[in-house]
């Protein structure tokens, strides 16, 4: 399959997600970084992420209340 179909194929998201995965997997293979020290950082975000939304959401029912 050519770049040019893979991009008719893929949704917006998909392509986002295509070149996250792509851009990852050099950045390991390269040495750049490990698969561990993705993971890690990974789930940092993830619970920042869920800090700031479960803040939103005790800030939205107090104001609703």
């Amino acid at each position: 399959m050519s770049f040019e179909k893979a991009l008719d194929l893929l949704t917006r998201d998909d392509r986002f997600r295509a070149t996250v995965y792509a851009m990852n997997t050099l950045l390991i293979d390269k040495g750049v970084y490990t698969q561990e020290e993705f993971q890690k950082l990974f789930v940092e975000w993830a619970l920042k992420e869920q800090r700031i939304h479960s803040k939103a959401i005790m800030k939205a029912s107090e104001i609703s209340v």
